[in-house]
This record gives C-alpha cells, sequence and structure tokens, in this order.
C-alpha cells in the first residue's frame, strides 16, 4: 500500500504547570511513567500502532531524556485501551520541570476481522488473522506541549489519551492514514 504525506494534528487539553517546581537539589532523579488511554478507531476489531521512544524535554536544557521502552519498543492495541490505562513508558528523569513529552510512532495498521490476544500494551503483539490495512504516519513523531514535575519522591504520572475515531481518517482512495489526536488527561504526582 502506498503510503501518502500528511501533518500531525495534535489535540492538548491545558498546558498549565501540575504542582509545584520541585525543591530537590540539583543531579536527583524522580521517576516519570506515561501511560496510554483511547476510545478507538470503531471500524476496526484491532489498532495496532508501534511507538519506538517516548522521551521528556527538562526546562532550561536541550535535548531529550529518553524513557525506555521494552525491547526497543512498545506496541499498543488501541482499541484494548477503550477505558483500561496501560503504560506506554517509564523510567528515571533528573528531578526539575519539565515542558514537553515527544512519542516516536513508527508504524499503525488496522485489523478488521479478529482482536488481538494478549495485553493492551507489549514489546510484541501477535497479528490478528483476516483482513487489514496498513496505516499510514507521515512524520513518525508525536510532540505533546505539556508542563510537569518530577520529584525525587515519588512517581509522576502522566495519563494520555489517544483518539481513535478522530485520528484514523480513511481517504478517497480507501487508503487509512493517522493524525493522532492526543489528549492530556491527567498529570500527576
Amino acid at each position: 500500500m502506498r503510503w501518502i504525506c500528511m501533518a500531525f494534528f495534535i489535540s492538548l487539553l491545558g498546558s498549565a504547570a501540575c504542582g509545584d517546581s520541585p525543591s530537590s537539589p540539583s543531579g536527583t532523579s524522580g521517576t516519570f511513567r506515561v501511560m496510554l488511554t483511547d476510545s478507538p478507531f470503531s471500524d476496526a476489531q484491532a489498532v495496532l500502532v508501534t511507538f519506538t521512544a517516548v522521551t521528556a524535554h527538562r526546562s532550561g536544557e536541550g535535548g531529550f531524556s529518553l524513557l525506555p521502552l521494552d525491547g526497543g519498543q512498545r506496541i499498543c492495541d488501541l482499541k484494548k485501551l477503550q477505558g483500561p490505562q496501560d503504560i506506554l513508558g517509564v523510567g528515571t528523569l533528573t528531578t526539575g520541570h519539565y515542558t514537553q513529552v515527544r512519542l516516536n510512532v513508527s508504524q499503525a495498521a488496522i485489523y478488521f476481522d479478529n482482536a488481538s490476544v494478549g495485553s493492551a500494551c507489549a514489546p510484541a503483539i501477535a497479528v490478528p488473522a483476516g483482513r487489514s490495512a496498513a496505516v499510514e504516519i507521515p512524520s513518525g513523531e508525536i510532540r505533546i506541549n505539556r508542563e510537569f514535575d518530577v520529584g525525587a519522591d515519588g512517581v509522576t504520572t502522566m495519563v494520555l489519551d489517544f483518539d481513535g475515531d478522530r485520528s484514523i481518517h480513511v481517504t478517497g482512495n480507501q487508503r487509512y492514514m493517522m493524525t493522532p489526536v492526543i489528549a492530556v488527561a491527567s498529570v500527576s504526582r
């Protein structure tokens, strides 16, 4: 199936900072966890999306910190995340104020006849049998501009709501493309 390029559209809920600025000494670290939930594409039995990186940008610094993914990738079946949540990435970040999270997406596919088996998110998910279609992902990077703080005590958790129905579109020539619509449902410490 031929791929068509299109820009990503991100829908964000709020952009205010959550929590107070950390008072921890420089160089300490805390845990940051990114969770994923979905209201999935209704015309499918399974929607598998492969994430290859989750990164976070610390305020006042260039570059991004990487949250490790199992086996270098995390595949999520968006249909199984309807209501429940699963971990997309978790790792240790330097304490401080962060301004952005980025998700790298390498591929996606829709399966019409059968659901996937197993967990909603895992390093690998068996491809369901039956009719399927590749989903074009134009740039492969989703930028989420949301401020949050990582402290040395406890875990900072960001829940992302991936809107499958608004994200996946059928073109006039029956090709599928994804322009991710993702909202930050919550950030908590």
